[in-house]
């Protein structure tokens, strides 16, 4: 049984702008075909805007202007989509492996005339340096993303991991493979939104990312 999305937060007000309307729709799509289809969860809902489309847009600050972005395991276009939407200067692709996420996404984007790139793909199948920003969201512990994903940036480019309570461990277990990629630094940024606070592990390509 699926739930009307509720009315969005002044947060989301400010962080979607003129885009508020589509974020809106977005929001009906994932609490009505997204649950239907099993990508978002029953009792996501009631908080869909605080716990998935803000929480996603606001990792935009991490990111510079007119970056080109790849979301590596999109799933339902979290964070990619929220992010097309509050940063239209971004040049964002959704990366998917399976293939009913696939449709969704593009179903979502036709719905929403929303400019983005899909690709069905795994991480380690994007090409090397194609990428300013990776950006991922509950798709693998950092020690099994980072090899799935650093060879897609550029030189100077950024991982953005978005993790909960976890992210100080996965850093930890992570550090002992640094040595494959000289010049790959991690680090935990903590983004304040109202209440509640969005853990993103940062790791910089400061130069080679190329094991």
């Amino acid at each position: 049984m699926t739930v009307a999305a509720p009315p969005p937060s002044p947060t989301a007000e400010q962080v979607f702008g003129g885009e508020l309307s589509r974020a809106v729709r977005y929001a009906r799509l994932l609490c009505h075909d997204g649950v239907e289809q099993g990508l978002v969860g029953p009792n996501e809902p009631s908080r869909i805007w605080e716990r998935h489309l803000v929480n996603c847009a606001v990792i935009g600050r991490l990111i510079d202007a007119d970056a080109e972005v790849v979301d590596v395991g999109s799933g339902a276009g979290l964070p990619g989509i929220p992010l097309a939407l509050a940063r239209p200067d971004l040049r964002v692709t959704l990366v998917e492996p399976m293939q009913r996420r696939v449709a969704f996404l593009r179903h979502c984007c036709s719905a929403l005339e929303l400019s983005v790139g899909i690709v069905r793909a795994r991480g380690e199948e994007l090409p090397p340096a194609s990428a300013d920003v990776v950006v991922a969201r509950a798709v693998a512990p950092l020690a099994a993303l980072l090899p799935a994903t650093v060879h897609a940036l550029r030189p100077g480019g950024t991982l953005l991991a978005m993790k909960g309570r976890s992210a100080e461990a996965e850093i930890a277990t992570a550090t002992l493979q640094l040595s494959r990629w000289p010049g790959l630094r991690l680090r935990l940024e903590e983004l304040a939104v109202d209440d509640e606070t969005v853990r993103v592990v940062v790791a910089e390509a400061k130069g080679s990312a190329k094991p």
